[in-house]
């Protein structure tokens, strides 16, 4: 049967407790005729209930990471890295920014919370929010290196580092027992007072005696100065003013108050509590009736006080898996019913911790072994990155059973979906498009400037991801990669894209998103999109035929490489083997922002660029690897090269993954020519296809260096990675050294 697009889409905005347990369960099994996006603006979601210990030195930063690019891969779900800047309820979209709105049929919002900052009136540079959790232990690493540099710099005899913490909860507590640790890893042995400044007239606001006693002697005992029942008015150079005017000198102040609800919810035009959370039934869905649930800190159940707190999100994630598969089915959804009291734990960052549980309290070092136990438990859920069960084929539409569809013009997307999708863009206009998508005929017809010639070249591939306006983006740069190595401008393009049957909504969507994607591209290039062709089919396909003007004399073949010209490569390698990492759920969060970023930076400026130094001879570094195409290169000008491998650039985690053996499913036929190759050992990397890859060009040795430095200036990773050499008979066409 032919994969269809589904017939339902749910949306989880953030991946917080509660939508990170809608995730876990998709890997185990999806809901049928349903597709799973994440949207989130970091790719790893953090797990508060562990940064103590990080901080402490008993975990590791990556223990508390739950990493989304591995998590949704092995899910099959889509994750969607960027910043939501809206919700429109009307058309049932999330507004984001940078790209097209994303359609759900079901949303949940799972956006945690904020510090809470009410009465605080001025703030400089030296208030450090301990939120986004993501970013904390740099920031606070960059902060502290910083403060001992001006200490070092203005030296005051004994002075300590003084760090004042904002917030007498759980999290301000804890960070005031484990903080030390990381402060005297950062910076040595060195001096160090902390202050607690909290509103409330008691800390662990709801906590017993026992518990609030056991805190105040250990503080007692480390110097943790308390102040209680103050607001923090002004903080300027890390020296906090309080509501009473009394000052608390310090260094850095680090900001850990209360919940408050994130500012994004406040125009998502929901109902609202007093505080400013979304409403919720006791079903965690949106009172205002509308297919949205708000799930951990960022809703409020109607009628309900309780706190917010991480063991309440946890505790929802369960009945918002069981209403998604209910509200998909129409079925009546059932109540969350919170629990009331729970389990706490306070890391003390020794090896020990301090609990209560129904009104008793205690400590110990069996109490840090059951935080501990709890804590990896529910994190080695969350770090399984085995591939569940994917998704079965469904049906295109409620209505219409699956059956044999037609082939030839038969399999053509319907008229009405292409001019839909099409209305959608905006296409700009050529002065060389005589008869383009304005309107449209049956060819396109074009006029290049006078004195030029036009560069024609086709490139399309299966969509390499879940995403299909980055897959559009992505597929325009490819395509337009080999009339740039040449010198030439694009002008236009034509599109040819495969999607999957579905509903009419579904298939325009999907469409609109492809085409909306490499529009964009094609803008940044100065060109635009003259027709192009569409057509049902199993898997995603997308690409263009590019068109470009050039002078007839200007082309940098590939046969005009010169001998002793210095081979500049623009773009470091390991896109294959990443992109095969990421269909396994083995390429990490911290390798998957950097490989999209270089894939989706564009060729056009370094190729301009190759103008000024008098560039002869290009191309591009796609699917035959760095190997084959510059064998391509050397064969048509009659020369030889040799290649150093340690200058070769290489992508985050790429070295990682070819020492493990892993290759895209195109190396094995790049190996092919390794006959015309002479090394002591071939490395994987020769052979790796990239998508998106850099530019390869042969530049004189006059103009090496500057051509290198010039590129870098202009943010591009380029590096010297061999010279042309004569063909010596009886030696391999390609010498590469390590």
């Amino acid at each position: 049967m032919q994969s269809t697009l589904p017939q339902h889409d749910i949306v989880l905005l953030g991946v917080g407790h509660t939508n990170a347990h809608v995730l876990r369960m998709w890997k185990m099994g999806p809901i049928p005729g349903a597709r799973l996006t994440c949207v989130s603006n970091f790719p790893s979601a953090t797990y508060s209930g562990m940064l103590p210990g990080v901080l402490a030195g008993l975990y590791p930063p990556e223990r508390m990471e739950i990493d989304l690019v591995r998590l949704c891969a092995a899910a099959g779900a889509r994750l969607i890295v960027g910043d939501v800047t809206g919700l429109d309820i009307e058309n049932r979209e999330l507004l984001l920014a940078d790209r097209p709105p994303l359609p759900f049929d079901v949303l949940s919002i799972g956006l945690g919370s904020v510090p809470n900052r009410a009465g605080l009136l001025e703030a400089d540079d030296s208030l450090l929010e301990v939120k986004p959790m993501q970013t904390f232990l740099l920031r606070l690493e960059e902060r502290l290196l910083n403060l001992n540099l001006n200490l070092n710099l203005n030296p005051l005899p004994s002075s300590p580092l003084r760090i004042s913490i904002v917030g007498g909860g759980a999290g301000g507590v804890e960070l005031a027992f484990c903080l030390p640790m990381r402060v005297r890893k950062v910076l040595g042995d060195i001096s160090l007072t902390i202050t607690l400044i909290d509103s409330g007239d008691k800390l662990l606001k709801g906590s017993t005696e026992g518990l609030l006693k056991r805190v105040a002697r250990d503080f007692a005992s480390r110097g943790v100065h308390v102040l209680p029942g103050r607001r923090v008015t002004h903080i300027k150079q890390g020296t906090a003013t309080l509501d009473n005017g009394v000052t608390v000198t310090g260094d850095l102040v680090l900001w850990v108050t209360s919940a408050a609800p994130p500012p994004l919810i406040k125009d998502f035009k929901l109902p609202q509590d007093d505080r400013g959370f979304l409403l919720t039934k006791p079903t965690l869905q949106s009172t205002s009736g509308e297919p949205i649930f708000a799930v951990g800190d960022t809703g409020t159940i109607q009628g309900e006080k309780l706190p917010k707190a991480g063991v309440y999100a946890v505790r929802e994630g369960p009945v918002l898996w069981d209403n998604l598969h209910r509200r998909i089915k129409n079925e009546p959804l059932q109540d969350y019913k919170p629990q009331r009291g729970f389990l706490k734990l306070l890391n003390r960052g020794d090896g020990t911790a301090i609990g209560e549980y129904r009104g008793f309290s205690f400590e110990g070092k069996w109490a840090w072994k059951l935080k501990d136990r709890i804590d990896g438990k529910f994190m080695d859920m969350y770090q399984d990155f085995t591939p569940g069960m994917m998704a079965e084929p469904v049906p295109a539409s409620d209505t219409r059973p699956a059956q044999m569809r037609c082939t030839g013009c038969g399999g053509k997307v319907g008229a009405s979906i292409l001019s839909r999708a099409l209305a959608r863009l905006d296409i700009p206009p050529s002065e060389s498009v005589l008869v383009g998508l304005d309107a449209p005929d049956d060819v396109a017809i074009l006029q290049p400037t006078p004195g030029k010639v036009i560069a024609a070249t086709v490139d399309f591939f299966e969509a390499p991801l879940d995403d299909p306006y980055l897959v559009g983006r992505l597929a325009a740069l490819h395509a337009a990669s080999d009339v740039l190595a040449k010198g030439a401008k694009p002008i236009a393009a034509l599109a040819m894209a495969t999607i999957p049957a579905g509903t009419e909504r579904k298939q325009e969507q999907l469409l609109y998103e492809l085409l909306a994607g490499g529009l964009r591209e094609l803008k940044a290039m100065g060109a635009t999109l003259v027709g192009g062709h569409t057509i049902e089919g199993p898997n995603i396909t997308i690409g263009y035929t590019t068109l470009a003007e050039q002078p007839a004399e200007s082309v940098r073949a590939k046969g005009k490489l010169r001998e002793g010209d210095v081979l500049i490569l623009t773009k470091p390698l390991g896109v294959g083997v990443l992109l095969a990492a990421h269909m396994q759920a083995r390429c990490k969060a911290a390798w998957y922002q950097p490989l999209i970023e270089t894939m989706l930076q564009s060729n056009a400026a370094a190729a301009s660029l190759f103008d000024e130094f008098g560039v002869s001879a290009a191309t591009d570094i796609t699917g035959f690897g760095l190997a084959g195409h510059l064998l391509e290169m050397l064969r048509a000008s009659d020369l030889g090269a040799e290649v150093s491998l340690c200058d070769i650039p290489l992508l985050l985690g790429a070295s990682e993954l070819f020492g493990e053996g892993l290759a895209s499913t195109l190396a094995a036929a790049n190996r092919r020519v390794e006959a015309e190759i002479d090394t002591s050992k071939v490395h994987a990397v020769l052979f790796d296809p990239q998508t998106c890859g850099g530019l390869l060009a042969g530049v004189s040795q006059h103009h090496a260096q500057d051509t290198v430095s010039r590129l870098q200036e202009k943010g591009i990773a380029a590096a010297a990675i061999g010279t042309v050499k004569p063909m010596t008979a009886g030696r391999s066409r390609l010498h590469v050294v390590e």
